[in-house]
């Protein structure tokens, strides 16, 4: 193959290639240095400069010239944006069936049809016999067009198990009980119904979810019965021999001695004495008691048999008729006024 030196009409063709780069990319910045030329074959040179363009780092702008024989001038065959060896590239191009992921179809979107499915199969097609029909259409509900394939419930039930929805879970490991014992839960049928049901309790995380019968969560039917016998011995008792607690014993019996004067009674109420019993007597109600008031202009008068008890309230017989106003006296002083009712003593 010809070296690029002895086609000096294509080699010296730089100029060429950088203004049909600049024509081809956006912006005339996106081309950058030149990173020299390229000998495709005979008369056929490619011209490579870097790109500077946003997103294709490591790209090269690539143009291709090229020469008739005993020709002096150079010509254009093609030019592009090339990957270089550094360049940064998408994913191979897969398609949808293998780029399909689980929670990817939305409302409204449509799978287009796969006739050749290796999940399914063809269903039951009536035959006339009683017998056999009954079974495969209402036993095991295969009156459809395709099916579940050996294949497909294969699949369907190592995801099942294996998921959030199995034994192996966290909410299960915690679980005292199995979902297989549990009244909530509702069987499938066929095959599948010897692994995994559905969960019916609106209390339960996984309410209308299919989950292994070994599978467990924390509202199961039963879970006021007493936990089944384990065969691990119990383990015994940790007694922490390396700490110490230190106690003031001095200060712990004067806290107590405290305590037990703040929570000591008060002292026992004495007995009434005869004169307080005298007194409350001689304040019992009789059938007519007169209180003297004293108006405000006039001396208070205490009537002549009416004696003053220092120690009792005077009392007035109900049957002793009422002495005559006596003459009235110069009022005395309201210090020297004598109480018309005094107070017994305590």
């Amino acid at each position: 193959m010809p070296s690029a030196t002895k086609d000096a009409v294509l080699g010296s063709a730089v100029d060429l290639a950088r203004a049909v780069a600049v024509d081809l990319a956006e912006d005339p910045s996106d081309v950058g240095e030149y990173l020299g030329l390229v000998v495709e074959g005979e008369r056929l040179v490619s011209h490579r400069f870097a790109s500077a363009a946003r997103g294709y780092r490591g790209w090269e702008w690539t143009v291709t010239v090229a020469r008739v024989p005993r020709g002096r001038t150079a010509t254009v065959c093609e030019a592009e944006l090339l990957p270089g060896p550094d360049a940064v590239l998408g994913q191979a191009w897969l398609p949808w069936s293998e780029r399909i992921r689980p929670g990817d179809i939305g409302p409204g979107d449509v799978l287009p049809f796969k006739a050749d499915d290796p999940r399914l199969e063809p269903g039951w097609t009536p035959t006339g016999d009683p017998e056999l029909d009954d079974v495969a259409i209402d036993e095991l509900a295969l009156a459809r067009i395709r099916v579940l394939s050996p294949q497909g419930r294969d699949e369907a039930a190592e995801r099942w198990y294996r998921g959030p929805h199995g034994p192996t879970s966290a909410g299960s490991l915690a679980s005292a009980a199995a979902c297989g014992s549990c009244g909530f839960l509702v069987p499938l049928q066929g095959s599948l119904g010897t692994v995994f049901g559905v969960c019916a309790n609106q209390w339960s995380p996984d309410d209308g979810t299919v989950v292994s019968v070994d599978h467990g969560c924390g509202a199961h039917s039963e879970t006021d019965s007493e936990a089944p016998p384990t065969d691990w011995p119990a383990a015994d008792p940790l007694i922490d021999e390396l700490s110490l607690e230190l106690v003031n014993l001095t200060e712990s019996s004067a806290a107590q001695a405290t305590k037990a004067e703040v929570a000591a009674p008060d002292e026992a109420p004495t007995a009434p004495t005869d004169d307080a019993a005298a007194a409350d007597d001689a304040t019992e109600p009789v059938d007519t008691v007169t209180e003297a008031t004293t108006a405000p202009d006039e001396p208070e008068v205490a009537p002549d048999d009416a004696e003053v008890a220092p120690d009792a309230d005077v009392a007035v017989e109900p049957d002793a008729a009422p002495e005559p106003e006596p003459e009235p006296e110069p009022e005395p002083d309201a210090a020297d006024q004598p109480s018309a009712r005094p107070d017994p003593e305590p």
